[in-house]
């Protein structure tokens, strides 16, 4: 029959609009089979059965897990769906008649899917999760819940885990897969992950929890960005915590904790950073820090002291640029192009001047290239200081982490248009996926 469990979600609401649009009063008695596949009376389900010409007689029940017991379960719900159906033909209770104009008319009384439905056929109900719904002003309503045994609930409720009744562009509804991608994330940000790993867990998990319910309503723009930004906070967050330890390494002097990375890995580029952590074994902490360190060094740049950590031409201490890529024709030149700053001045003179040398003289075209270079160095001094390394984005050169994450999410976030349309399936998953075009993975499915 291709039945699909958004069917049913789609009629209870299109019921429920008929209802308000034309002021009517109306009922819905939201049920839930308790133990579902384990409550079928196995005598109302064996009288079913015998009816079936050649049916062989058993002692076993019905038990959960066992291939044939949806089909039996169905079989039970079936016979409650005609008992319904007689109820409404001999006027007992009724459904919700819809009909446009003079066109035909379909009469809603019942929806069973699974174990949500209402009692009969030896089905015990799951009083703790049903409820009836008013929907306009029904007397006695509270009469009718005692009777019943079950509790009132409101509109908008739900169904089959989907908004019932909710208003059309209400935010409100999205807030259960918000909720459960918050507490997704809360269990993932415990652990040491990756950038490669938290752009596999969004994609895999964080994308498909909003289809289900994408699938048949429309996601608000507000709650669109909401879901983005939790995504995006996960992605860049983790990194830019991590990260911190990057930075906080390159300016430590003798704190225990640096001794004992020092000790363990090893260090390089003038003791700003340790050695690359190798192997596959052990708690890999310090080996997920260090996969932040990338993009942490491309955010900072260095203060000259003594020169002795710094080098000339290939670290950013004056400026932002590094000035082997700001002169690239002078570098080609030098002829110490691994020099540190210190290395290249010259403490003889009175006040201390560079002292830089080249492989062969300067042609005509190439004299202010060398004019500018000796401008920009005239600011420049050697102290008596320790050389530091500074964040770009922090105040007195200080990581911070908000500043630190507001500077990923500069270069990383794509811009959506105020007119575009966010709302249905491919513009949410547009959403999820741009998380792999911030590490040039956009064109991955």
């Amino acid at each position: 029959m291709n039945r699909q469990i958004l069917d049913a979600s789609l009629i209870a609401n299109e019921v429920i609009d008929s209802w308000k649009k034309r002021g009517e009063k109306g009922l819905i008695c939201k049920l839930d089979i308790e133990k579902a596949y384990d409550s079928v009376n196995w005598k109302f389900l064996m009288r079913v059965m015998q009816k079936w010409a050649g049916f062989f007689s058993s002692s076993r029940g019905l038990r959960q897990g066992d291939p044939l017991s949806p089909y039996l379960f169905i079989m039970g719900m079936e016979v409650l769906s005609a008992f319904i159906r007689r109820a409404v033909e001999g006027g007992c209770i009724s459904g919700c008649r819809i009909q446009r104009g003079r066109g035909q008319a379909v009469n809603i009384s019942h929806l069973l899917f699974a174990d949500d439905a209402i009692t009969a056929s030896g089905l015990r109900i799951n009083l703790a999760k049903s409820e009836i719904i008013p929907v306009g002003e029904v007397e006695e309503i509270l009469e009718m819940a005692v009777e019943l045994g079950c509790k009132v609930g409101k509109l908008p409720s739900t169904y089959l885990g989907l908004p019932l009744g909710a208003p059309n562009k209400a935010g409100s509804v999205w807030d259960g897969v918000e909720e459960r991608m918050r507490w997704k994330l809360a269990l993932w940000k415990r652990q040491y992950i990756s950038k490669g790993g938290r752009i596999a867990l969004i994609k895999s998990t964080l994308a498909s929890m909003p289809l289900y319910q994408m699938s048949l309503f429309r996601m608000p723009r507000v709650v669109a960005r909401r879901l983005e930004k939790l995504q995006r906070d996960f992605l860049w967050g983790g990194g830019t915590l991590l990260g911190k330890w990057v930075w906080r390494f390159a300016n430590a002097k003798e704190e225990m904790w640096k001794r004992v990375l020092v000790a363990k890995y090893g260090q390089e580029e003038f003791g700003w950073r340790t050695k690359k952590a190798n192997g596959v074994f052990g708690v890999g902490v310090w080996k997920e820090v260090m996969k932040e360190a990338d993009w942490c060094w491309d955010k900072m740049n260095f203060k000259v002291g003594k020169g002795t950590k710094i080098r000339f031409w290939k670290d950013p201490w004056c400026g932002e640029v590094e000035l082997a890529r700001r002169f690239p024709q002078l570098f080609n030149m030098a002829a110490q192009r691994s020099a540190t700053v210190g290395e290249l001045w010259d403490h003889n003179s009175d006040l201390g001047s560079w002292n830089l040398r080249f492989l062969r003289g300067f042609n005509d075209w190439e004299l202010n290239m060398v004019v500018e270079l000796l401008q920009i160095l005239r600011s420049q001094r050697i102290t008596m200081e320790e050389d530091l390394a500074l964040w770009k984005g922090g105040k007195n050169g200080k990581f911070e982490v908000k500043e630190a994450y507001e500077l990923l999410i500069s270069h990383s976030t794509p811009a959506f248009s105020e007119k575009g349309h966010l709302g249905g399936e491919r513009s949410f998953k547009a959403c999820v996926l741009c998380v792999g075009s911030y590490l040039g993975e956009g064109s991955h499915a």
